[in-house]
């Protein structure tokens, strides 16, 4: 039997988070979640015992550097090391462009770029060579928002995405890999608010080819194969998983 891979997911407490960390659970890999919820991603991780492996529900707010420094810590303690890393942490914003105030741009950047920094920096203390990272953008990153996400969501996934690059261009020569995804409209409960609105659905699910949003278990696959030796010469990309909407 092969030995298993170790992971560690952030915002697995639901969405997409949740998924892919029981995706990693079921591909073989022991994980730890990492979510400001506590109650949910202890939830997540008891679903993934299920499934086989070691797994570890902590919580941390991914911008309190403090905290998240010792949450990767404790992590990588419990599953021994440490070879692939997914950032689904992130929060979403609808303010219009000239309704937003600093603070909410402060506080959406500060947890979409310097959260997804800090977990960067901080796996990669404990990675060795072959060693995968993945983080979330989305496709409001790409084209400036438009959907939902205004302002500080698409600024801030524009910076995950140039701050990938840098990522995977600085770890290379320790032999670790960084990519992205950049999902269209998840089903998720981000915006299961806003997805009540039947005809801004419409709307969105229209402008993509397959006439439908994804679910957080189709980007969590996504992410599993970037994190996997199968994805062993991509490194520094974006897989958009849209059904087709951006068609970059």
């Amino acid at each position: 039997m092969s030995e298993r891979r170790r992971a560690i997911v952030t915002g697995a407490a639901s969405g997409i988070g949740a998924a892919t960390m029981l995706e990693l659970a079921r591909s073989g890999h022991d994980v730890a979640g990492i979510d400001i919820n506590e109650a949910g991603v202890l939830l997540t991780a008891q679903a993934a015992h299920a499934l086989g492996g070691k797994h570890l529900g902590l919580m941390a707010d991914v911008a309190d550097e403090p905290a998240l420094t010792a949450a990767f810590k404790q992590a990588c303690t419990f599953l021994g090391g440490l070879d692939a890393l997914a950032t689904c942490a992130g929060v979403a914003d609808t303010t219009p462009f000239m309704d937003l105030d600093s603070e909410t741009f402060r506080r959406v950047n500060d947890v979409n770029v310097i959260g997804t920094y800090l977990c960067l920096r901080e796996a990669a203390k404990y990675m060795t060579p072959g060693g995968r990272m993945c983080t979330v953008a989305s496709v409001a990153g790409l084209r400036g928002g438009g959907l939902m996400g205004t302002a500080a969501y698409a600024a801030s996934k524009g910076a995950v995405l140039a701050l990938t690059k840098n990522a995977a261009r600085s770890l290379a020569a320790q032999g670790l890999a960084v990519n992205s995804i950049a999902p269209g409209p998840t089903l998720t409960p981000m915006i299961e608010q806003a997805w009540r609105d039947d005809a801004l659905r419409a709307r969105i699910e229209s402008m993509s080819v397959q006439n439908r949003a994804a679910t957080p278990q189709e980007i969590a696959c996504s992410i599993a194969f970037l994190l996997s030796p199968m994805a062993s010469n991509i490194t520094g990309t974006t897989l958009v998983s849209d059904g087709g909407l951006v068609m970059v």
